[in-house]
């Protein structure tokens, strides 16, 4: 039998809002869903600063081990976090999922405060790991969806770069909190984990005003609500800049579906775009091995070989967070202007250069606690716009029917492979206080990192400034045959420049793929991969 006609419809949603200008809207969604990644550096960062007082803690006395493992149940909370509520992002849409993750991660972070025992503790941890990792799945999708198409890379880039505005935020809390003889020594990292919950309370309300994703609503059919959501959002639009919208002229041809399946989601990945998991796999394992080996334990090597009391740690994580912010903030046009792929192979391969660069000083003993924030700071400001950009290439580049839980599985199997057992090996090392230990650690960080760069040499995505639909077509999309990935084709329209605020390039559907030369089209029959 033949597909009902009637389960098939177009839409000019996509064009609608990759044509807007900036506006307070969109510096709302940057603002509410952006917290999460504040929040988050919060969490790692206060873990990383009151390392020193949870050995020193009367209860709790914690060893180096025993820290790098609180940092890897974290990170496994996380794991969990994200694949759980990923998939449930994907079905029950992302506004949904705000509030059950937020509200795990409140009640989880205020429970760690009133933590009795090692084992109290990393479940805690992991549970506000579960929470956060939930949150970054359905927001990465929110922002992506929403934001214009010329302004995704540095948005993206910047959003999660504020994961170290958090870490400041965390820094500055424990120079306070953790000062001798202001709390009781028992008291002070407590106190220092209520931080999150008072600013995940203030989250709610600004939430309040994020609409759920139109494009997940058209996808499942529901054209009606994402028409009233775009119409709304068109409105406050045209409130803020005082004058009337370009029209949107091009529209995609979509059909009503069911749910997609898992074996759906593992088809589409590993068969329709294999360059593509491979890449995404290997941009985010390498960064978070780099990531959570150096940071997690960055407050214990100031401990063991600058003997850097724990009070004075957050002095020397604050101009750290700053290079990390920086870097997203001040780079992160250039991979909307100059491109993702070299912009992304650039700043890994910087970032592991210098990893190995300041390795060596330190074996030396050429660094004082100083000069090695200083040298962490040059290299992360790298490094940071980096792992940005990794989690803005898997989220950019997979069909929206599936965007969340992609989101998660890079982020999971990335982390598995990259990083949960990193701040346990580097704790480890860092306790036995041999410099040459902790060097070959940072040496095959560096290593990871420029091999990652060569990977996006290869098999990187020439993503920017296009519309989400051209870079990965729907599942839905009624211009494909069942189970084939054709894309659709950027027409260059006025508005396709990155400058002003003029509309990007619209699209339409059509069975040429964008970025293919005519000799090397893929096989269009059903099941048959398209990469690039």
């Amino acid at each position: 039998m033949g597909e009902d006609r009637s389960a098939r419809f177009s839409t000019d949603i996509p064009a609608r809002l990759d044509r807007l200008p900036w506006s307070a809207f969109h510096t709302l969604v940057v603002v509410a869903l952006g917290i999460t990644w504040i929040l988050d550096g919060l969490e790692v960062t206060l873990a990383g600063s009151v390392a020193a007082a949870l050995q020193e803690s009367p209860r709790l006395h914690l060893t180096a081990p025993e820290v790098g493992g609180a940092a890897s149940a974290y990170l496994i909370g996380n794991v969990a976090g994200a694949l759980g509520f990923g998939w449930l992002t994907d079905r029950w849409g992302r506004k949904r999922l705000f509030t059950i993750t937020l509200g795990l991660y409140l009640i989880a972070t205020a429970a760690t405060a009133f933590s009795w025992s090692f084992w109290s503790y990393a479940v805690f941890r992991g549970l506000t790991g579960a929470g956060i990792g939930g949150e970054g799945t359905a927001i990465n999708s929110a922002i992506q969806e929403l934001i214009p198409a010329r302004f995704r890379g540095w948005t993206d880039l910047t959003i999660n770069g504020s994961f170290w505005v958090g870490a400041a935020l965390g820094a500055a809390g424990t120079l306070v909190l953790l000062v001798p003889g202001r709390l009781p020594p028992d008291v002070g990292w407590r106190a220092a984990f209520a931080i999150g919950a008072v600013l995940g309370l203030g989250v709610l309300i600004l939430r309040r005003f994020i609409p759920e994703s139109p494009r997940w609503l058209m996808v499942h059919g529901r054209v009606d609500d994402a028409e009233q959501v775009v119409a709304e959002i068109e409105r406050r639009v045209e409130h803020h800049t005082r004058a009337p919208l370009a029209p949107a002229t091009i529209r995609i041809h979509l059909r009503r579906r069911g749910p997609v399946s898992l074996r759906e989601v593992g088809r589409t990945l590993i068969r329709v775009y294999p360059r593509r998991t491979i890449l995404g796999i290997a941009l985010i394992a390498t960064q978070a091995f780099f990531y959570n080996a150096i940071f997690f334990t960055y407050a214990l090597v100031l401990r063991k070989f600058y003997d850097i009391p724990a009070a004075r740690v957050g002095w020397y994580l604050l101009p750290f967070a700053l290079g990390n912010f920086t870097g997203p903030l001040l780079l992160g046009r250039l991979f909307d202007t100059v491109g993702r792929r070299p912009m992304i192979a650039t700043t890994y391969a910087l970032s592991g250069v210098l990893l190995a660069v300041a390795a060596v000083l330190f074996a030396h003993g050429t660094l004082d606690a100083t000069s090695q924030t200083v040298a962490w700071s040059v290299i992360f400001f790298f490094a940071s716009a980096a792992a940005s950009a990794a989690y803005l290439t898997v989220s950019e580049s997979f069909p929206l029917e599936i965007r969340a839980l992609a989101i998660a599985l890079f982020y999971a199997g990335g982390t598995l492979l990259g990083g949960v057992a990193a701040p346990w090996l580097f704790g480890r090392l860092i306790a036995s206080g041999q410099r040459m230990e902790v060097v070959w650690g940072y040496l095959v960080g560096a290593a990871l990192m420029v091999g990652g760069a060569a990977v996006e040499l290869g098999l990187g995505i020439a993503a920017e400034r296009r519309s989400l639909e051209t870079v990965a077509t729907p599942l839905s999309s009624a211009a494909e045959t069942a189970g084939s990935a054709r894309s659709a084709r950027p027409l260059p329209v006025q508005g396709s420049s990155t400058k002003g605020d003029s509309p990007p390039a619209a699209w339409e559907a059509t069975d040429e793929r964008p970025d293919e030369r005519p000799d090397e089209r893929p096989d269009e029959r059903p099941g048959r991969r398209a990469d690039p």
